[in-house]
C-alpha cells in the first residue's frame, strides 16, 4: 500500500499488517528487534516491522491524512465483533509504504513513491496498491514498475480524478498510463447506473475498467469510520480481489491473474466509451469461475458446466443492476447472474491493451498526489 501511512493500532486493520521477519525476534543482547534501532535484516532500514516512512525517513506509519486507512479498509479490513467494516481480502498482508504527507512539501512526492516502489520489490510483495498519481511522465518511475513488472508484481494503479479522458495526448495520469502489461488501471463509478463519476477519469485505451468508488464506508484513523469517493477507491476493491485470485491460485502468473480478473467481469453500455474492457468489477464471478474450469486467460474448458494526489471523496452501497448478455463467447459463470454485486464485486477490464507511455518533460519534477475525489 503505497500512499499516506495507515493507522496500524486500528482494530480493523492491527491483524493483518505485514511483518518484516527480518526484524522479529531478539537480537544477540537479548534487545526486541523491531525496536532496537538496528538494521538487522541488512535492508537499509531500521526496524521497518511494518513498512516505511519515506516521507520522514522513518518506521513511523502514522496516517495523519486518512486517505491510506481508508484504502487499507477497504483492501483487508478484518471483520469482528467491534469492527464495522470488512475488507475484499479479510486476511491479507498489508505492507504500509508512506509517500505523502499533507504537512510536508509535494516535491518530493515522486521521489518517496520511486523509493517505495523498489522498496516493495525488495521485500517481496506480490501486489502493489497505489491509490494517487500526477499528470507528469517521469522515466524513473516507469522504470520502477517497469522492474516490478520482471519480478512478476501486479501494480493495480487509479486512474486519476482530473475529469479528463486520458486517451487524449496531454492527459495521461501517471503511474496508471505506462502501458506495461503489469498494471491494472481503475476508474469509479456510482451505485445508481453505473455511470462513471464525473469526477474520474477515463478511456478506452488507457483505462482498464470500472469498480465501486461513491461514497465508500471504511477505515479511518482513531478507530473510526467514514465515506470516500474516487478512483482511489475503487482501485482498492481491485487490489482486493486480486489479493484473493492469488491466493487461491499461487500458480498464476501476473498476466495471468491480470486477464482473468478483467474477464470475469460484468459488461456494461455505460462503460463502452469509458474503459477498454467496458466492464464492471465481479469479485463473485472472479471466484467462482476459479472453481468451473476457467483457465487464467478466461478460457472455459470443453465440459465445464454452464452456470453461471489519490482517489478518494464521499459509503459503501450494494452494485445491483443487471449485467449484459452481449458476448456471444461468455464463460460460464457470467451467466449465474448478478448474485454478489456488491462492494466486494468490482473487477473486470481489458484482456490485452498496451499502453505507450506519453512524452513528458525529463526536467520536470511532477509531485504525485493522493488522488482525492469529491
Amino acid at each position: 500500500m503505497i500512499d499516506t501511512g495507515t493507522d496500524i493500532h486500528h482494530k480493523c486493520l492491527q491483524d493483518n499488517l505485514w511483518v518484516n521477519k527480518g526484524e522479529v525476534g531478539l537480537d544477540s543482547k537479548g534487545r526486541d528487534k523491531s525496536t532496537n534501532g538496528v538494521d538487522d535484516d541488512g535492508n537499509g532500514y531500521i526496524d521497518d516491522i511494518h513498512g516505511w516512512n519515506f516521507v520522514a525517513n522513518s518506521n513511523d506509519l502514522t496516517d495523519n491524512h486518512g486517505h491510506g486507512t481508508h484504502i487499507a479498509g477497504i483492501v483487508g479490513a478484518r471483520s469482528k465483533a467491534d469492527c464495522a467494516v470488512s475488507g475484499v481480502a479479510p486476511k491479507v498482508s498489508i505492507m504500509t509504504l508512506k509517500y505523502y504527507d499533507p504537512k510536508s512539501p509535494g516535491a518530493n512526492n515522486l521521489k518517496n513513491t520511486i523509493q517505495s516502489i523498489h522498496y516493495a520489490i525488495k521485500m517481496g510483495a506480490r501486489i502493489i496498491n497505489y491509490s494517487g498519481g500526477g499528470t507528469e511522465y517521469s522515466a524513473e518511475e516507469q522504470a520502477a514498475v517497469k522492474e516490478a513488472e520482471k519480478k512478476g508484481i501486479l501494480f493495480i494503479a487509479a486512474a486519476g480524478n482530473e475529469r479528463s479522458n486520458t486517451d487524449e495526448p496531454g492527459k495521461q495520469y501517471y503511474p496508471a498510463d505506462y502501458g506495461l502489461s503489469n498494471i491494472i488501471s481503475v476508474t469509479a463509478v456510482n451505485e445508481k447506473d453505473t455511470k462513471v463519476l464525473p469526477s474520474s477519469n477515463y478511456g478506452v485505451r488507457t483505462v482498464d475498467l470500472a469498480a465501486p468508488g461513491d461514497m465508500i464506508n471504511s477505515t479511518l484513523p482513531g478507530n473510526t469510520f467514514g465515506k470516500m469517493t474516487g478512483t482511489s477507491q475503487a482501485t482498492a476493491f481491485v487490489t482486493g480481489v486480486a489479493v484473493l485470485v492469488m491466493a487461491l491460485r499461487p500458480e498464476f502468473s501476473t498476466g495471468d491473474i491480470k486477464k482473468y480478473i478483467l474477464r470475469t467481469g460484468d459488461e456494461y453500455p455505460t462503460l463502452l466509451s469509458k474503459t477498454g474492457s467496458a466492464k464492471l468489477l465481479n469479485s463473485y464471478k472472479a471466484l467462482t469461475n476459479l472453481d468451473k474450469g476457467v483457465s487464467a486467460n478466461g478460457v472455459t474448458t470443453a465440459n465445464t458446466e454452464r452456470t453461471r494526489a489519490f482517489t478518494s471523496g464521499s459509503a459503501a452501497k450494494e452494485i445491483s443492476p443487471s449485467a449484459l448478455s452481449t458476448s456471444s463467447d461468455r464463460d460460464p459463470a457470467e451467466e449465474i447472474g448478478t448474485f454478489g454485486r456488491d462492494l466486494i464485486n468490482a473487477i473486470g477490464g481489458p484482456t490485452a491493451r498496451e499502453r505507450g507511455a506519453g512524452a513528458g518533460a525529463a526536467s520536470r519534477v511532477p509531485s504525485r498526489d493522493p488522488n482525492i475525489g469529491e
